[in-house]
């Protein structure tokens, strides 16, 4: 055998580790923490440094555990929401039960109920004028919440079932429209549409939707075709399509590292790429748990949190007419969460 040189050796295992510093995303944290009921979204307070996760079932709950180390810090008892919305300017929280519920963010007591008609499902905080958005499948869309005293201060009709919304700072919300294949554009002066960007044949069904806000780009996580379709947040032009998983049910996006994410409920976890603002590629599926169908970014972190639980045999057929997967019932205390990071 030859010898390999000292400075090659060195710039061999250089080489090594760079790869590993560059490296590739998989599950670097779990907490299994167990509990009855079912679930829907995750939220990440990168500020306050919290993790709330809505739990659904014989005994509603908030349940808020430390962001960093997973460690239950407080619940908010009797609330059957789908989710949660902070304002870090209001230091208000509030879940989508019916009616709402507006809580503390220091203490987690509740501060009020307020009454709202539609299903309250999927929420988003807006620091723009500290509005909280709650969406709807049905009618009316949205209402919208001062984040400082709760007071709605209006409604808007999307024309269909919403899911992800997302915020540029600067008076534009766009929404998912799940039910007519696009994403719809809000004025948040005037809480009025002013457009939506058609992905028929492109994307179907979105149910995830992040925002690069200083490119201006949409990225619109959808099942059915399994695309992430990403589109110009100015004027709605498609740019590109790119395939995830099955069943997506959340997106983010991370500034710093200029990559998006989909979550989908077969177990996966898509990573896209932005190399420039009109070039993108799938820098990587990560196999996280069947059901982990929605997520929360930390931007401070950059880790990804998923929530997902064991389940039984799935029924027949193996797809719901929605295409997300079927699943079989919950196990007992199988609750979990997971954290994806490099």
């Amino acid at each position: 055998m030859r010898r390999i040189g000292l400075f090659t050796l060195c710039m061999l295992m250089a080489a090594i580790g760079f790869a590993q510093d560059v490296g590739t995303y998989k599950i670097v944290k779990t907490a299994k923490v167990g509990g009855t009921g079912g679930f829907d979204y995750v939220v990440a307070d990168a500020v306050g440094r919290k993790l709330y996760v809505a739990r659904t079932g014989a005994t509603p709950r908030i349940t808020v555990f430390n962001l960093d180390t997973l460690v239950q810090v407080g619940e908010i008892p009797n609330v059957a929401a789908h989710g949660v919305a902070i304002s870090t300017k209001s230091k208000h929280g509030f879940a989508s039960s019916k009616p709402l519920v507006m809580f503390d963010t220091a203490t987690l007591a509740p501060v009020k109920t307020i009454e709202v008609d539609g299903r309250p499902d999927g929420l988003l905080y807006d620091g723009f004028n500290d509005r909280v958005y709650v969406l709807s499948h049905s009618a009316p869309n949205v209402t919208v919440l001062n984040a400082s005293d709760g007071t709605v201060v209006g409604t808007i009709d999307l024309g269909g079932a919403p899911e992800q919304a997302a915020a540029d700072g600067n008076g534009h919300i766009y929404v998912d429209v799940e039910d007519k294949d696009n994403v719809a554009v809000i004025d948040a002066r005037t809480l009025t549409v002013t457009g939506h960007f058609d992905v028929t044949g492109k994307g179907g069904a979105c149910a995830g939707l992040a925002l690069d806000v200083k490119n201006q780009i949409l990225f619109a996580s959808c099942r059915s075709p399994q695309n992430m379709v990403i589109l110009g947040a100015k004027d709605g032009k498609i740019i590109t399509t790119l395939p995830i998983g099955r069943g997506s049910d959340g997106a983010g996006f991370n500034p710093g590292t200029k990559e998006a994410f989909s979550s989908q409920g077969d177990g996966t976890l898509t990573i896209v790429e932005e190399i420039s603002p009109t070039a993108y590629s799938v820098e990587q599926t990560v196999q996280t748990r069947p059901g982990a169908k929605t997520m929360a970014l930390d931007p401070t972190t950059g880790n990804i949190y998923l929530i997902a639980a064991e389940y039984g045999p799935a029924p027949t057929p193996a797809e719901n007419t929605n295409g997300r997967p079927a699943r079989g019932p919950m196990l007992p205390d199988s609750f979990t969460i997971l954290v994806v990071g490099r």
